[in-house]
């Protein structure tokens, strides 16, 4: 073993006590070793690279993190040597739903496979074992989450995975306030609630603070020749009532007029970019003046694609990806071909057509919002067909760099923004004070957003382990 190896092996955590915190007190009461990351450049949004410098993990807290003047190890510590490699951040997704599957089993209304996945078991699996995308997350070096709409329990998956240093933080919106009625339920639980009028809108958002719940969702479609009046005053409703309980207003609108209107009701998070047509200077100046935050969501689109034309073409690594979910996704390319005729050449070029369409409008309104001095935050919809919990994350990077954005405003995006998005304070940056949550690269991210993808080790609440120990099975 050499002697990289060997130090590794000393400081991970034995597997029965990875659930645990394994930065804090010992079973006597005794505080917990320190732990120093030594050697690495460490790389924080929007100040300058540390070289050769030192991050020291406490109880699952930074305790320091500089250049070794600053921050000595302390003696006794469990030192890690990380020479020639780079500390970031653990990355932050601000856009999944654990109530999604990453395969059409999820999502019915995408493409029907009921008959063979029915969709009460479906679901049922996915609120007893949320544990393979906890894991997924982590292994791709994510360690923060905001599940922004999903059934009941998904708020019950904030206390699960906030102790357990092989899942994420999670925060959690609850069901969606939609406006219009959509079927993905179940006979005795509701992921999306059809908001009719002010009284059900006030009551559904007053359940939802009673419940301590992160965000209140809106799901803002507008189906052809809707009352587009009542639907804004439903919206509004629902603002009112949001910001009255000091919550915070997410709303999913994808198209310019729907945005707008949500910017004018008030919303503080928009977790779709507009993917119609080019933004405006009317929605500049809204989203400005509501401090809102972006998340532009690019690539969902694509995985959509992928299950219409039964062919997966991943754009990352699979290595996080647990066996189940990775057999279903692969899996696309035997389906059989839709009810009304073939996957024809002409329909898989119209396909590709459409998807490349949105990305150029996607991407080219993701920089004309950051370039005006909006908040961006990345995020991806994971658990839409095809958008894999976990690593889809980096691709979601990748084409955010394509658009125009510096490695390095990628990089904030995917840390700090996402943990405002959150609203989360103590997470990312790697700071005195702040959770012990970073991630150790074995390439430079400032020279290529994709080298986010090269990850040595994840530490989540002070406790060490590496991609290969914590990917699901």
């Amino acid at each position: 073993m050499n002697i990289r190896l060997a130090v590794l092996a000393a400081v991970l955590v034995p597997a029965p006590l990875l659930a645990q915190r394994a930065a804090g007190p010992d079973s006597a009461g005794r505080a917990a070793r320190p732990l120093a990351l030594v050697g690495a450049t460490l790389v924080n949004p929007g100040s300058e690279p540390v070289p050769d410098a030192v991050v020291v993990a406490v109880d699952g807290k930074i305790a320091c993190a500089g250049t070794r003047a600053a921050c000595p190890v302390p003696r006794g510590a469990r030192t890690v040597p990380v020479a020639g490699e780079w500390i970031i951040p653990g990355l932050v997704d601000a856009h999944v739903h654990f109530s999604q599957t990453g395969w059409v089993d999820g999502r019915p209304d995408a493409l029907d496979l009921r008959a063979r996945y029915p969709y009460d078991s479906v679901v049922a699996f996915l609120e007893r074992h949320p544990e393979r995308y906890f894991r997924a997350y982590v292994c791709s070096g994510i360690t923060a989450v905001f599940d922004v709409g999903g059934y009941p329990w998904t708020w019950g998956l904030r206390a699960r995975a906030e102790n357990d240093v092989l899942a994420p933080h999670v925060a959690a919106a609850g069901p969606l306030l939609s406006t219009v009625d959509h079927w993905i339920n179940l006979p005795f639980s509701k992921q999306i609630l059809w908001v009719t009028n002010d009284s059900v809108a006030r009551a559904d958002v007053r359940a939802h603070a009673y419940q301590g719940t992160d965000a209140i969702k809106i799901w803002y479609i507008v189906t052809p020749g809707a009352d587009t009046a009542a639907l804004k005053a439903v919206v509004r409703s629902i603002a009112d009532e949001t910001h009255r309980r000091h919550l915070r207003l997410i709303v999913h609108a994808t198209d310019l007029w729907e945005a707008k209107d949500a910017l004018r009701a008030g919303a503080d998070v928009l977790v779709h970019g507009v993917f119609d047509k080019p933004v405006d200077d009317e929605f500049i100046a809204l989203a400005l003046a509501n401090h809102v935050v972006y998340i532009p969501t690019i690539t969902v689109v694509d995985g959509y694609r992928q299950a219409r034309v039964r062919h997966f073409e991943p754009h990352y690594p699979l290595t996080c990806v647990d066996t189940a979910t990775l057999a279903r996704a692969r899996s696309a390319d035997s389906l059989p071909p839709p009810p009304a005729g073939s996957v024809t050449a002409d329909f898989v070029a119209r396909q590709q057509a459409l998807v490349a369409h949105e990305f150029d409008i996607g991407r080219a309104n993701l920089l004309a919002v950051y370039r005006a001095g909006i908040t961006v935050a990345a995020g991806t919809d994971a658990g839409n067909p095809l958008t894999l919990h976990g690593p889809s994350l980096l691709w979601e990077l990748e084409v955010m760099q394509q658009a125009g954005l510096t490695p390095a405003q990628v990089l904030a995006t995917a840390t700090r923004n996402g943990a405002l998005a959150m609203g989360r304070s103590d997470l990312g940056v790697v700071a005195q004070g702040m959770d012990a949550d970073l991630v150790v690269l074995g390439r430079d991210p400032l020279t290529d957003i994709a080298n986010v993808q090269d990850v040595r080790y994840v530490m989540r609440a002070g406790a060490l382990t590496t991609p290969q120990r914590a990917a699901p099975r």
